[in-house]
């Protein structure tokens, strides 16, 4: 099964969690735009499971094998494709999935509209795993991006209920991360977000958390009124991350309960240019960028497959049952989601400038 995203850059995947490999394919890259393969692999590892207690034992190698598009260092024009193989599969483990569906994950749903057909190991084309080839090109369309002054930063707002700083919605300095293994801002933040997780590590449980996206250098009049809006661009990329639940621009849900003299972004001139004193839009007014930082949330939900007994049905039997879930699985997909918001932003990001001519 392939699927597709994106009008003038385009990306299209193929593949499963346990399948043989997840390929990519990347249309519409601009020729002759040199791209770092390494700084692309060190993006990838940020997505990574088996580093830490709290993520997945699962432990893949994630490096893309470039069938086409790239010569050397420089994009030919071509598409570009990439494959990854998959060689740490346990498909055992999801034996029992197959009729008894998982509390919250796609088995049952899968069930009901691929007759019971679908292969669901690993979470099957559900998985977080098919993350991987959007990060690859994500991280190719960062480069991109980065030489035409645009940048893209994400961080951990929160986990579980600890709260890391917030981004300054109006600068347009990239914030420096705190030395921590987590992406945060603050250190003492990025500490307890750990006990968190290792606490729900220890439970046989997990948890969710939020995640917060900038990105600074994109020009005012890019996106669309109505259906192309940014917001409803980035937000339909987004909902493409497994584990998305939610996303606010600005000051999203906070402007219900202010008033316009509050939530008005006021103009001024800076530096010869008309900017807005405060971003409470979050850099989108009218569906169309007005200079400011595009400032984003999304909610990530805690991970479904938990080791905890649950309810369930078994689908042949039509009877419920109790399952216990084994296998390999994060007590918190918070910190792993980070570059996949960060490249998916991207990706975003680049098709519309694409398509406003400016790439």
């Amino acid at each position: 099964m392939s699927f597709t995203l994106g009008n003038n850059i385009k990306i299209s995947v193929a593949g499963a969690s346990h399948s043989e490999s997840i390929d990519v394919t990347v249309e519409g890259l601009p020729k002759g735009e040199k791209i770092d393969i390494e700084a692309v692999n060190s993006f990838l590892k940020r997505r990574q499971g088996g580093m830490a207690r709290y993520t997945t034992a699962r432990k893949e190698k994630d490096e893309p094998k470039i069938l086409k598009g790239l010569d050397g260092d420089t994009l030919t024009g071509d598409a570009l494709v990439a494959k990854f193989v998959n060689a740490n599969a346990r498909s055992g483990d999801y034996s029992k999935m197959r009729t008894i569906p998982r509390p919250s994950h796609a088995d049952y749903v899968a069930y009901v509209k691929y007759g019971g057909k679908m292969d669901m190991a690993g979470g099957g084309f559900f998985s977080g795993r098919m993350t991987l080839p959007m990060c690859f090109a994500g991280a190719v369309c960062m480069q991109v991006l980065e030489r035409r002054g645009i940048k893209v930063q994400a961080h951990i707002l929160s986990a579980g209920d600890v709260f890391d700083e917030a981004f300054d919605p109006v600068s347009e300095d990239t914030t420096p991360l705190a030395d921590h293994t987590l992406p945060v801002l603050s250190k003492d933040a990025g500490d307890k977000m750990v006990s968190v997780m290792e606490d729900a590590s220890r439970e046989g449980d997990s948890v969710g958390g939020c995640i917060e996206c900038k990105i600074t250098g994109i020009c005012a009049g890019v996106g669309d009124p109505i259906y192309d809006s940014v917001e409803s661009v980035i937000s339909y990329g987004m909902f493409g991350i497994p584990a998305i639940k939610g996303i606010e621009f600005g000051e999203g849900f906070g402007v219900c309960s202010d008033y316009g003299s509050k939530s008005n972004d006021d103009f001024c001139i800076r530096d010869g240019k008309v900017r807005c004193i405060t971003n409470n839009s979050g850099g989108i007014q009218g569906g169309i960028t007005n200079g400011m930082p595009v400032i984003f949330r999304v909610a990530v939900k805690p991970t479904p497959s938990i080791y905890k007994p649950q309810r369930s049905v078994d689908l042949e039997k039509m009877e419920e049952c109790e399952l216990r879930i084994e296998g390999r699985h994060d007590a918190c997909i918070v910190p792993r989601v980070v570059p996949c918001v960060e490249a998916m932003a991207a990706l975003m990001i680049a098709d519309m400038m694409s398509s406003e001519g400016l790439m």
